[in-house]
Parts: structure tokens; sequence; C-alpha cells
């Protein structure tokens, strides 16, 4: 049944990616097609085995012109200050005035501060050099959230979501319950990711999940997805806060649903995966053939695009093949707990620009992977209604739904 609590409206967007920073960048190279992948050479790792990735290369970071002291701030922790800053200015928010106590903050990561983790370990065991004092406090999981209310004088509601893959998309959903629970006017909601360090990457490697060519999802010969890195943050705001303001909404944000498999660590349940789709499609009040544009989790492994297929025919019914899906993760790569939010904001723009984004490097129908994605180039379409989907490590699930505003 739909929620029918105050409704809340995104009304500005920011984002780091491996295309630059910003939302402008990121959305450019969905829509066309541009990838951010490239190739990736690590230290400390003797035999790297997988040679590409979509990392956000460091000089985009220094002439951000965020100031921060680098000694007390982990990497994932500068994406996501700039990305806010960006949501910010994008909303025409005034940046030098306080956001106070009616703000939330809501920042989701898979792991935290994973560069200092990486280098302090090998500080220990290997150089034996003395270790970063403010090692703890660069770490932990909420040291972005933290930084991003700092730096705006957010004094509300202020935590980390971590949860693997869902870990932004449950950031948000979470800000929209906040919004409509009255708790908070407006929230900073979002997620950054910066794990492509030697041991991490060795790791995703060891898990035999990482293609060696190209990610292809839902296309015949798909072999497996690439890793990312980034952060994108979004400004909640309810009707009443962004109409006292006179600001103008970006879209709706109308629903989320979140749920667990409570099954396998890492293969998805289809049944569980689509009563998310369909929790979030309740809380909106919106029927599933209202959905104009679907943009998948879509990995680019087999089991997983598989899964989510399954669970879009669960929920679509005879209308499935026949849905407008697409996956850009071949274009930003797989940021992990930062996905789901920069996901959103490339659905934001789809929705804005009444284009579907295509799924890059497919060559061709998969039997199991029904319907076909948008292939290889943009879809001029007409929609009124989107929704994102993030399926992580563990089962947990999360959706989002966004309408027109």
């Amino acid at each position: 049944m739909r929620n029918t609590q105050q409704r809340v409206f995104i009304t500005g967007m920011g984002a780091v990616t491996a295309l630059g920073c910003g939302v402008s960048p990121l959305w450019d190279a969905a829509v066309s097609g541009k990838s951010g992948v490239k190739p990736l050479a690590l230290p400390r790792i003797e035999r790297q085995l997988i040679k590409t990735a979509a990392y956000v290369e460091d000089h985009n970071l220094e002439t951000s012109g965020l100031a921060v002291n680098a000694a007390s701030v982990d990497r994932f922790s500068v994406l996501a200050l700039i990305a806010a800053r960006e949501a910010l200015h994008n909303a025409q928010w005034q940046t030098d005035a306080p956001l106070g106590e009616r703000t939330a903050v809501i920042i989701g990561s898979g792991i935290g501060g994973a560069s200092t983790f990486d280098l302090e370990h090998y500080k220990f065991y290997v150089t034996k050099e003395r270790g970063d004092t403010m090692a703890i406090p660069k770490v932990m999981p909420s040291a972005a959230t933290s930084h991003v209310s700092m730096a705006h004088g957010a004094t509300g509601p202020s935590f980390a979501v971590s949860s693997a893959c869902s870990s932004s998309s449950q950031a948000i959903g979470l800000g929209l319950v906040l919004l409509r629970s009255g708790l908070a006017d407006r929230a900073l909601v979002g997620g950054s990711e910066c794990l492509l360090t030697p041991a991490s990457f060795r790791a995703w490697e060891g898990m035999r999940v990482l293609t060696p060519t190209l990610c292809r999802p839902f296309s015949a010969g798909r072999n497996g997805m690439v890793l990312g890195e980034g952060s994108a943050v979004l400004l909640l705001e309810t009707e009443q806060a962004l109409t006292e303001r006179s600001a103008r909404p970006l879209a709706e944000l109308a629903g989320f649903g979140t749920n667990s498999d409570a099954g396998d660590l890492l293969r998805p349940d289809a049944q569980r995966c689509a009563r998310a789709m369909a929790l979030a499609l309740e809380d909106a009040g919106i029927a599933a053939a209202e959905v104009g544009y679907l943009n998948a989790h879509g990995t680019g492994t087999i089991i997983n695009d598989r899964t989510e297929t399954a669970a879009l025919q669960l929920v679509f019914g005879s209308d499935a093949e026949h849905l407008v899906v697409s996956s850009t993760k071949p274009v930003h790569g797989h940021a992990l707990g930062a996905a789901g939010a920069i996901e959103l904001v490339v659905t934001v723009g789809a929705l804005r620009h009444q284009i579907a984004p295509p799924t890059i490097n497919w060559t061709g129908p998969d039997p199991s992977c029904v319907p076909s994605p948008v292939p290889n180039v943009p879809l001029p379409h007409n929609f009124s209604v989107a929704m994102s989907n993030s399926f992580a490590f563990g089962g947990i699930n999360a959706c989002l739904v966004i309408r027109k505003a």
C-alpha cells in the first residue's frame, strides 16, 4: 500500500567517478557509451591477473579545489566531500550556510578507508615504519559521513550504512524514511568506495568474478564484472522544505524496498530480489506496468545477470520482455558500496533527458536473459517512472523508484 506521508524529492546531485569530477561527465559518458575503464597497474602485486578497472585519477582530485587536511582524511572520504559539495551547489544551496539540525547525513560504504587500511598494514608487516596516528578515524566506515556533516554544519541524524553493494541504495532509502517520518527536513545521502588497493584487488581476483576482457551485462559471452571506485551524493528534501526555499526538484524519490535473502552469502535469490522490487513499487504506489526504465544491478557475471532476469520476470510478468533495461556498470565500473548511488544519479539523468542509456559491450542475446538490455546505443524513450536495483553479497537487496517531479 502506498506510503501517504510527505513526499520527498531529489533537489541536488554530485558525483566523482572514473569519468571525472561531476554529474555531467558521468551522465555524458553513460548516455554516449564512453567507458571509464582503463589499464591499471597496482604496486606490490607480483603477478596481476586482471589489468583494468574504472578508477578515479588523482589529478581530478587535486584540481577539485577541496580544502581538506590530507593527513586526516582517507580517499573515500575525500570523494564523498567532493560529491556532497556538488550536490549542494546543484541544489542552489548557499554552501557557506550551515545545514543545521534538520539535515541528516547518511553515506554508505562497503569497507570504508581501504586505502589507509592497506598502507598501514603494509607498513606494520613489511616496512616497519611508524603507523599513522589518525588511522582509526580515517578507516571507520562512518568517516565520510562525519566529514560531510562537519563540512556543511549538518547536525541532524548522522550515520553510515555498510551492506556491501547495497550500501548506498539503502542509505538513500533510509534518508527517504527519515524525511517521511519527520525526523529531518533534508538529507545528504549516497555512498563512497575506494577499494582499488593491492590487497583488496588481489582478493577480488581470487574470487574469479572479474572479467579479463570486457564487462558485458546480460550479453552472450559475458565472463565477469569490472571493479570501479567513486562516490555519489544526493540532496533529498521534503516537499515543504523545498517549497519554502523555492527549490526546483530534479525528480521525486517515490519508493524504497529492501529485504534479505537469508540464504547463500554469494548466490542471490531471484524470489527475494523480486520481493524487494515489489516492496519498492508498493511503497511508491506504482504498478509494475508503469515502470518505463530500469537501471539494473547488471554486474556482468553469469549467475547475477541470470538471477536478476528471473526476478524481473517475476515482477513484470509477460511485460518483462518489453521492459527497457540497461546496466551502466561497463561505463563507471562496479563501485560496490557506492554503486547504487552512482546508478541512481544516472537513472535521474535518464528520466530528465528521456533517454535510456545503453548497455555497452553487448554482443548478442543470452536466452537466459530476457529482456535484452538497450544494446550499445542510447534509446530515446518517453517515460515518467524509473527503478534502480542493487543486490549485494550477503543477500541484501535494495530497490529505489523515482518519478518525474
